[in-house]
């Protein structure tokens, strides 16, 4: 009988063209350049929420960051959402995780497996400093470190690890998932990739850099920019892209070992968020914004038998579909809580594709800085992407005509019907996803001319939250005591 065998692959904070196979930029990534040679390429794929936590959360647990209780870094899973790892589990089927976790509230983990998880297999980033000195650990968080030891860099430590469980799981029913922290901040990179790049090397995201915010942006943006515009963002992104590189190195030697132990294991490569390298006059990070370079993420998928290699995907999708896609290739059971569908239709056969929905809550409940609570919801299509910023400007982009979303046609008469169709889209997410910030304040926009009269009940829908079967009982009706009968009621005349 032919194994089920998954390997999730990621890199923490890559835009999509930190990898040649995108378009062509001189980044350095051989083996994923590879790895989108054999399989699909998705050209436009997007995480749910452009930060780690809330990012993974989605990803991990195919229910938004709104539901699963991560809306910001720093926050846990809610005690009653289940991740990959359980609903696997359950099915006797066993799952190692090595690398950066970030959904447990913790920004370096808590150092052992959570449920559903095999304590033998788990290796996060506490674990990893918990092996060094006082020294050593300072050395490794520090941005300036210099001739760092491959062997201490976090992506050796957790490729070695992912190498050994490949090798004693090879004839099992499996999945991996192998989590680097590079490319992300402090940039460590041993020699000879510390010294690949100089300062001049350009990516195609760079077009927008010198572009001017104006006001028809966002404030925050503005106030972004121009808190960062003084960085010396080449510096930034040559260090950036020497990890990136080593990142890709260390991820050859792993694809080796899949080619070599399970050669037949579907094989997926994401990150969870991109990256802003001074777009726009100075946007630096992620956060609360929407654009490309921020919220767009690579993903490669390959199989031999199912996808068909050199296949370029131009449709829009989603990392919430991560956790269904994983769990119909294993053949179990999707729950009905999962938000997300299964993408194993669409690898057999590209077609067309639904929206995709993008959240941002805040960056952390840790402190105020990234504009602190700043939420908007954005709706993505194959030609236009909606952003609505509760508490500042709303933005509507073109996305054929201006890739680099610099024209804001939030109040163009000509765009109208489209801006009101894709605020129509957030709208019913909002409402069928149970949305916990959704409200009457995302309805009334200043450019929205229908807007029906406001009412204290809003929508007057009762949406119940199916229950989860394996961890969570279905819910009782509160009126009756009796098992619902309608997920989505009329409650109020």
């Amino acid at each position: 009988m032919t194994k089920k065998q998954a390997i999730i692959i990621m890199c923490d904070t890559q835009r999509r063209d930190m990898l040649g196979c995108y378009y062509g930029d001189q980044v350095h990534t051989p083996n994923l350049d590879r790895l989108a040679e054999e399989g699909m390429l998705f050209e436009r794929a997007y995480c749910c929420d452009p930060v780690c936590g809330p990012a993974r959360s989605a990803l991990f647990t195919g229910q938004y960051p709104h539901n699963n209780g991560i809306w910001s870094n720093g926050y846990a899973l809610g005690s009653d959402v289940a991740t990959l790892g359980q609903r696997l589990s359950q099915n006797n089927i066993t799952c190692g995780y090595i690398g950066k976790w970030h959904i447990d509230g913790s920004m370096f983990g808590h150092g052992k497996a959570p449920d559903g998880w095999a304590p033998e297999w788990w290796f996060d980033a506490r674990n990893h400093l918990n092996q060094y000195n006082e020294e050593q650990r300072r050395m490794l968080r520090s941005s300036g470190a210099e001739n760092v030891p491959e062997e201490m860099c976090f992506a050796n430590n957790c490729v070695r690890r992912a190498q050994e469980f490949l090798r004693l799981n090879k004839d099992n029913d499996f999945l991996l998932v192998v989590s680097l922290k590079e490319p992300h901040h402090p940039w460590l990179a041993p020699e000879p990739f510390a010294s690949m790049f100089d300062e001049e090397v350009e990516l195609t995201m760079d077009s927008n850099n010198d572009a001017v915010l104006d006001d028809k942006v966002p404030k925050l943006n503005r106030l972004w920019s121009e808190a960062y515009r003084h960085m010396n963002f080449k510096y930034h992104k040559k260090r950036f892209l020497s990890c990136n590189a080593y990142a890709d190195y260390e991820i050859g030697k792993l694809l080796n070992s899949i080619d070599s132990c399970c050669p037949e294991a579907l094989t997926i490569y994401t990150a969870d968020h991109g990256f802003s390298l001074g777009n726009r006059s100075g946007l630096f990070d992620k956060g609360a914004a929407s654009y490309e370079e921020i919220t767009g993420v690579p993903l490669l998928m390959r199989k031999k038998g199912l996808i068909e290699p050199g296949v370029r995907y131009s449709k829009p999708v989603s990392h919430i579909d991560m956790t269904p896609t994983i769990l119909d290739y294993m053949g179990c059971e999707l729950s009905p809580i999962l938000e997300g569908k299964s993408m194993i239709p669409l690898l057999k056969d590209p077609g067309t594709d639904g929206d995709v929905f993008i959240e941002f809550g805040r960056f952390t409940m840790a402190h105020d800085g990234h504009g602190g609570f700043a939420p908007y919801r954005a709706c993505v299509t194959e030609d236009y992407k909606l952003c609505i910023n509760l508490l500042d400007t709303d933005e509507l982009y073109d996305l054929k005509k201006d890739p680099d979303e610099l024209v804001n046609l939030i109040d163009s008469p000509e765009y109208a019907a489209i801006r009101d169709e894709l605020h129509d889209k957030i709208l019913q997410w909002m409402s069928e996803s149970r949305d916990c910030f959704r409200g009457y304040h995302w309805e009334n926009r200043p450019w929205r001319k229908d807007v029906p009269e406001q009412t204290f009940h809003y929508t007057g829908n009762k949406r119940y939250k199916y229950g989860d079967p394996g961890f969570t009982p279905e819910p009782l009706d509160y009126g009756t005591g009796m098992p619902i009968e309608s997920y989505d009621q009329k409650v109020y005349k």
